[in-house]
């Protein structure tokens, strides 16, 4: 019967599959598998009983343990740094998913991704030593934060770019005259 149904239905009736899957609870949740027959036949289940089925919804892992584990030093630095909880926890969420031990493919290190050449100006003795890259990272934060007028936008281009590069943006630096902020 569903063969019967146009390809215009069809894709609403996937729609709503994706709906209901992003409106049921955490706790039923599961990976959603899907193929397509010969005959145009949309099929879905939890549990696949073919290699035809493939992956089509990945279920979203629960937070675990160590995202909460660093609250009290993300809380410290926060308060010392002037920054936001929630702004620290997602920089350490994108940067090592909450793994102290982390090391990028470029050298970056600890839970905050602190470059190498940055550990000694930050005083951080241990890049893995969470509480020395979490206060050291802030620090770092911040100091891009306030070295670029804390443009709210622009708070993360100096995690990710060279500061020396952004020093020399024209509109970046920092000027008595606005007129040669807008220069170039």
């Amino acid at each position: 019967m569903f063969y019967y149904l146009s390809k215009k239905s069809r894709w609403a009736i996937l729609v709503v599959v994706v709906g209901l899957f992003l409106i049921i609870p955490e706790s039923a949740r599961t990976d959603i598998f899907m193929y397509i027959d010969s005959e145009g036949v949309l099929h879905f289940t939890n549990a696949p009983t073919s290699s035809q089925y493939k992956l089509y919804i990945k279920k979203r892992p629960k937070p675990s343990a160590a995202t909460k584990a660093y609250d009290p030093i993300i809380k410290e630095a926060s308060l010392r740094y002037d920054l936001s909880f929630p702004l620290i926890k997602a920089i350490i969420r994108v940067e090592s998913n909450f793994n102290a031990k982390a090391v990028s493919h470029k050298g970056a290190l600890g839970l905050m991704q602190v470059m190498p050449k940055n550990l000694k100006p930050l005083d951080i003795g241990d890049p893995f030593d969470p509480k020395e890259n979490i206060m050291g990272g802030a620090r770092y934060f911040k100091a891009m934060v306030d070295r670029f007028m804390g443009n709210c936008l622009w708070r993360w281009r100096p995690i990710t770019l060279a500061p020396t590069l952004l020093k020399n943006i024209g509109q970046f630096r920092r000027s008595r005259k606005p007129a040669t902020m807008l220069k170039r």
